[in-house]
């Protein structure tokens, strides 16, 4: 998921090179101030297209990034992001801190004050009634939300007045502002208590097809696998949005979506992977713009499984695969190879640290050091068996298909035989009981997974976020892991944090639960029509109803 856990009181904002750093390439027509208008442009509608699909308009239920970008037309966090870092308050009125007394001292109580002019799409009134049920509603056993983390960290939510929210904390919890219903790696939206509370559990709710939120647009019609319709909503307490339409086309097919900008049917391809950027940026009357994002692209291991969990294997394979020439070859210069899961522009990146570089040398000593040794056809076994790796991926990615084809041919040189094992992102990515990497029914698996402002990347490392209580599908599980990420969870100072992530990434590189291979940028190709168009990289739309075309 998109997914990103940011921190509070320190002041942790997504660096400005976020901002500053953007590609932008604008072929023709103007960007956020057009002065003359593409022909092919319809005023008031915004058609988009996204060859990912959802599952579910519940965010409690999510497990994939672009179910965060559909939800966020319709519902609203309490903070967002955005496009320089800086926390916006949506349906908090201020962003607690310290200084203002929204966070406590000893940092065991988060104050909300809400907005008292918020209302739900079907007219009745937000308030703190809504906050402390959709806390309960994510902690209810029996709804099968996507991960807890930091959620399980909070005693209560106590409800003083309507319009004053206080989570009562077990526990230190430097991240808090950033992922209480806020842009974090699992972005939780506000929702409405007078509809769901009723129900023991959210599982399979009609809500979750026909939501109701507090967000700039409503849901007028969701047509699975075609097409999501959305309608300004003009009582929104942001103000009236500029756009009157949003229309979400669900395009499993990359190139079909290319087409369809050149024929000028959309507007805005969303998440473009990077085989398709060079025949974007030749496409006229459209912007394309690389946004850097707190987000890594890695092969996982399933370390439960042999050879797999032998970390002096998982290193061989790291050591056998040359990120530059996947980079080059793969992403056409859109992404960076990643030496970690941070990137470098992230306050806690630690350059002394990372996972390995190509080097066949150390690859092969390594797998023979194990008993790995090659045979005749240059195939390693050991004990009579074959080495087979299984490398699930995402069937109806480009980049994914391509990026496996080159890597089982660099893992070959090494020795080792590869089964290339195609999904649907919704079914890779799925929740517990559907998911192929939830589930653990995988070797190896290509992962993209998307963060935010805060480094904080215990959802996948802690031994308790083991699937179905988090998203650490690796089933990797490190005692000192557990320690470090403990001291970067509870304290809130800057330097006693960057020292806990400086063990993190070390213990990572020797572990090798992963292999880093890039930092992804995303890639947003727009119609030069579209105004105040401000992405956070992390949910695009946090600003929807500023938009206009």
């Amino acid at each position: 998921m998109t997914r990103t856990l940011r921190v509070p009181v320190a002041s942790l904002l997504l660096t400005c090179v976020l901002a500053t750093a953007a590609c932008t390439r604008t072929l023709s027509g103007s960007f956020n101030g057009a002065s003359e208008r593409n022909p092919w442009t319809q005023p008031g509608t915004l058609r988009i297209a996204t060859s990912l699909s959802p599952n579910t308009f519940n965010p409690f239920l999510s497990t994939q990034q672009v179910e965060a970008f559909v939800q966020g037309f319709v519902f609203d966090p309490l903070i967002a992001t955005d496009e320089k870092g800086r926390d916006v308050a949506i349906l908090a009125a201020v962003v607690p801190t310290l200084e203002n007394g929204g966070v406590s001292r000893d940092g065991l109580t988060i104050t909300y004050r809400l907005r008292r002019n918020v209302r739900w799409q079907d007219g009745a009134a937000f308030t703190s009634r809504d906050v402390a049920f959709s806390f309960r509603a994510i902690m209810n056993p029996a709804t099968a939300v996507s991960t807890r983390h930091g959620y399980d960290d909070v005693a209560r939510v106590d409800t003083p007045d309507s319009y004053t929210a206080v989570f009562r904390l077990k526990r230190p919890f430097a991240p808090a502002v950033h992922t209480f219903f806020a842009h974090s790696d699992a972005p939780y939206y506000i929702l409405p208590a007078h509809i769901l509370e009723r129900f023991p559990d959210l599982n399979h709710v009609a809500f979750n097809e026909k939501p109701v939120g507090t967000g700039p647009f409503k849901l007028v019609r969701w047509l699975r696998g075609d097409r999501i319709e959305y309608a300004a909503n003009d009582g929104y307490f942001l103000g009236k949005p500029k756009l009157r339409r949003i229309v979400v086309h669900l395009v499993p097919d990359e190139n079909t979506i290319a087409s369809q900008l050149r024929a000028h049917e959309i507007d805005w391809f969303s998440a473009a992977t990077p085989r398709m950027y060079p025949q974007l940026t030749a496409i006229p009357g459209f912007t394309v713009r690389l946004i850097p994002t707190n987000a890594s692209d890695a092969i996982m291991f399933n370390t439960k499984r042999v050879p797999f969990d032998d970390p002096n294997v998982r290193r061989a394979i790291g050591y056998a695969i040359d990120k530059r020439k996947l980079v080059q070859e793969v992403t056409f210069g859109t992404t960076v190879p990643a030496t970690e899961d941070l990137p470098s522009f992230m306050w806690a990146f630690d350059p002394k640290a990372g996972t390995s570089g190509h080097h066949a040398a150390a690859s092969n000593r390594l797998l023979d050091a194990a008993g790995w040794r090659r045979g005749a056809d240059g195939i390693r076994a050991k004990d009579g068996k074959r080495f087979v790796m299984g490398i699930a991926f995402r069937s109806d990615s480009i980049t994914d298909r391509n990026r496996s084809v080159i890597i089982a041919s660099m893992l070959k040189e090494a020795g080792i035989e590869t089964e290339l094992k195609g999904y649907t992102t919704s079914l890779l990515y799925g929740p517990p009981g559907s998911g192929i990497l939830a589930d653990g029914k995988f070797d190896a698996g290509l992962q993209t997974w998307y963060a935010g402002s805060d480094p904080d990347n215990s959802t996948q490392l802690l031994c308790d976020q083991i699937p179905p209580k988090g998203f650490n599908w690796t089933r990797y599980c490190n005692p000192a892991m557990d320690a470090a990420q403990r001291i970067a969870l509870t304290r809130y100072d800057r330097p006693t944090r960057k020292r806990a992530y400086a063990t993190i990434e070390q213990l990572l590189a020797k572990d090798a639960p992963f292999v880093y291979l890039w930092w992804p940028r995303l890639i947003e190709s727009v119609n030069t029509d579209l105004k105040n168009f401000r992405p956070n990289g992390i949910v695009e739309n946090w600003n929807a109803w500023e938009w206009s075309i």
